[in-house]
């Protein structure tokens, strides 16, 4: 069975969905620990919950970015995973981390990418009058926010929308393709092979597959 590590840095609201994915034998696989960069990390309650194994690498105690990514690598690699998940991990990874995890390392971020990779990514939906939002399940390469996308989801967005409201909106979807990419993951049908995303052995479109 697929060994699954998540890393997260705050409520941990994906991996909730992801862990109730798995209590209903939904998964594919087994989440075989839970790590977070922040010792009141929510998060962590929930894995807690869940019997999971739990664990805390915190960045501020390591002197540069390097150390802590190798730290934290010692950590996962400890479990074994076959995909390590980041679900709220709030680090920008070095090349080394993402090298090591490399076709095995998956991460969502809300927006419709291409557009909007970084922070602050609602504002920059509603400041631009975009008539759609969303978020997209994309592989990690060195690239941020640029690796092959997988699965996007799409809200509306309205005219008194605010951040948070439209964050909320987002969230649910997040909540209903990310379980399901790791899903296809853990059974074999996804995989990401010299730089591109095959689901069934098909090449993904750039923006991968829409969730209507």
């Amino acid at each position: 069975m697929s060994r699954v590590v998540v890393l997260i840095s705050g409520n941990g609201s994906n991996l909730q969905a992801l862990l109730s994915q798995q209590q209903l034998d939904q998964l594919g696989g087994e989440i075989v620990a839970v790590i977070s960069n922040k010792a009141d990390a929510y998060g962590l309650t929930r894995a807690k919950a869940a019997g999971i194994s739990s664990e805390v690498i915190a960045n501020a105690d390591f002197a540069n970015r390097a150390a802590f990514d190798h730290a934290l690598m010692a950590a996962i690699d400890r479990h074994q995973p076959h995909l390590v998940v980041l679900a709220g991990f709030m680090r920008i990874l070095t090349s080394d981390f993402v090298n090591h995890y490399q076709n095995r390392l998956l991460n969502i971020h809300p927006s419709l990418l291409p557009s909007y990779p970084g922070l602050d990514t609602h504002a920059k939906a509603i400041a631009n009058n975009d008539e759609n939002h969303g978020c997209s399940v994309h592989f990690v390469t060195e690239e941020v926010d640029g690796g092959p996308v997988v699965l996007q989801a799409r809200v509306p967005v309205f005219a008194d929308d605010t951040p948070d409201s439209l964050a909320e909106r987002v969230q649910v979807q997040e909540h209903a393709i990310y379980p399901l990419v790791v899903r296809w993951f853990n059974e074999g049908r996804l995989v990401m092979q010299q730089g591109a995303a095959f689901l069934d052995g098909a090449l993904l479109p750039k923006q991968g597959y829409a969730l209507e």
